[in-house]
């Protein structure tokens, strides 16, 4: 299922993560997978076959999509519950609903910034009187489709430990509870490779908001397989052109 480059990331995947790891062994995995996935020399060859048709197009399509948080998603490998590959394709000034949102993950994840630049911010929850104040929301998915479910958990506040950017080249990883922010930081498009790991998913994340309150659902509209794979082809374009 899948062309040669499709089989070797699969392989390359499978062989790095799918042991059973301590949390933090794993997320040095995956940044190391990332990383090599990601090159020049592999990338660019993956997204080409993959945007031919190869892998699974069908499954990918119906998992790939416009994020609230103003990146396209596009699935690349899905490995089921102990790994998934993305490539996000960020727009600078996408306008999107959940652009200002802090939140942490189901799992713990890696990312490799291809092209352009990446700035993120880290947060833990405050005790005091200061900080940033947020609404909490607990995020999980709608048990009869893929759609966002946001429930109201009281308000809280925040403060802010850490700003780092991060340009082409570099990566990153972070356990499931990392509460951040992260936004395309140039004036052009930012495409970064993200790995999902672990087998154990918690149920729900955590959403945190300034700018206002969250309609109690968010519509994910999966793309279509022909929208899917114009998208691979317009991004092995971009990843040509480094």
């Amino acid at each position: 299922m899948g062309g040669r480059q499709v089989l070797a990331a699969r392989r390359l995947l499978a062989g790095a993560l799918d042991g059973e790891l301590p949390e933090h062994e794993l997320a040095t995995a995956a940044r190391s997978v990332i990383a090599e996935l990601g090159s020049p020399d592999r990338l660019p060859e993956l997204v080409a076959e993959l945007a031919s048709g190869e892998g699974d197009p069908e499954g990918c399509a119906r998992l790939s999509y416009r994020h609230v948080l103003g990146f396209d998603k596009l699935l690349l490998i899905d490995g089921g519950p102990r790994h998934m590959l993305r490539a996000h394709v960020w727009h600078p000034g996408a306008g999107a609903i959940g652009e200002e949102d802090i939140h942490n993950h189901r799992s713990s994840l890696a990312s490799y910034v291809v092209r352009g630049r990446l700035a993120m911010e880290l947060y833990e929850v405050g005790d005091d009187a200061g900080g940033i104040a947020a609404v909490r929301y607990e995020e999980s998915l709608a048990e009869r489709s893929a759609d966002w479910v946001l429930k109201p958990a009281g308000a809280a506040r925040l403060r802010l430990t850490h700003v780092g950017q991060y340009a082409a080249g570099s990566s990153y990883a972070l356990p499931a509870h990392t509460l951040h922010r992260a936004w395309c930081d140039t004036d052009v498009p930012t495409v970064t490779l993200f790995l999902e790991t672990g087998a154990e998913r918690r149920r729900h994340t955590d959403v945190f908001t300034a700018a206002g309150p969250h309609p109690g659902a968010v519509a994910k509209v999966p793309l279509e397989v022909p929208d899917y794979l114009d998208a691979l082809r317009e991004l092995a374009e971009r990843l040509r052109a480094l």
